[in-house]
């Protein structure tokens, strides 16, 4: 239905371009609904342009979303806008102080390289990550968050020399399932990443019946799984990205001799052949959430 945000957000006119409603914040206050709270744990670079990446695809929802935005006491946001931070986002404790959340996302992060427990904010994380599992619907991870998720539930990381880069066909293994049943067969989706999970060690988990492997791709893997108890959905794709945020990526590392050519993407002419997925995973999560809470 729309989105519940400040009336200064600074992506008001971006979302309203492409016909995404919303109400501010004073105003939702005052009618006889309560909005799905979902915590949107940031740790993107620039994270501030990278919001409208997360908020388009939920502002697409026919129920009434409040983004909720949360970030680390134990991370430095060095390529962030100054005051950004502090004037939208709250730590995770004082998010839940009065009520949990409906549903939190964990975003990507630019700490691929580095062993989960050297990463600064870990210990946070894992204490956020284990309060979200108890008492939240779901957790979705969204690449490097979706590599930390699993982590957690006993699936290790596997560093690349070269990143996997570009637009990559999955198949949906199962179109059963309450997320994964709207998705076509076959669907694309960006990869951007240096790492990825050990295939080997979801197949032993799925066999015991610890995750559950809803899609893979020839060239990307397992990309989408979750734990047996539905609590933590792991994507380690970017779903999410717009078509012109993937361009700038390819551009800013097309000298780089650790980054392959983007693949299936034309970055001087970025078209976005993944939207439908986009679109419909992220419904179909919010979905699930609002399932799970009425």
């Amino acid at each position: 239905m729309t989105l519940v945000l400040p009336s200064d957000y600074h992506a008001i006119n971006a979302l309203e371009r492409s016909s995404v409603r919303w109400i501010p914040v004073e105003k939702a206050e005052r009618q006889d609904i309560r909005p799905l709270r979902i915590g949107i744990l940031n740790i993107m670079p620039i994270g501030e342009k990278y919001e409208f990446n997360i908020i388009h695809p939920l502002g697409l929802s026919v129920l009434q979303i409040e983004p909720i935005w949360i970030k680390l006491e134990s991370h430095k946001y060095k390529t962030w806008a100054p005051g950004h931070l502090d004037e939208l986002y709250k730590t995770y404790e004082d998010t839940i102080k009065n009520s949990h959340l409906d549903g939190l996302i964990v975003t990507g992060a630019p700490v691929e390289h580095l062993r989960f427990e050297e990463v600064e904010y870990w210990e946070e994380f894992k204490d956020i990550v284990r309060d979200s599992r108890k008492n939240t619907p779901s957790t979705l991870g969204i690449c490097w968050g979706g590599f930390a998720l699993g982590y957690i539930s006993g699936i290790k990381k596997l560093n690349f020399e070269k990143k996997l880069f570009g637009i990559y066909e999955l198949d949906n293994l199962d179109p059963g399932h309450e997320i994964m049943n709207a998705l076509d067969d076959k669907f694309l989706c960006p990869q951007s990443r240096f790492a990825g999970m050990n295939d080997e060690e979801l197949n032993e988990a799925s066999e015991s019946n610890d995750i559950n492997i809803l899609a893979t791709g020839k060239e990307s893997g397992h990309t989408i799984f979750e734990t047996s108890d539905h609590k933590l959905l792991m994507h380690i794709g970017h779903p999410e990205y717009a078509a012109s945020r993937f361009a700038e990526e390819a551009i800013r590392d097309k000298d780089n001799p650790n980054v392959p050519n983007v693949a299936n993407f034309d970055y001087n002419n970025p078209i976005n052949s993944w939207r439908m997925h986009r679109n419909i995973f992220f419904q179909q999560w919010i979905n699930f959430c609002y399932k799970r809470i009425s």
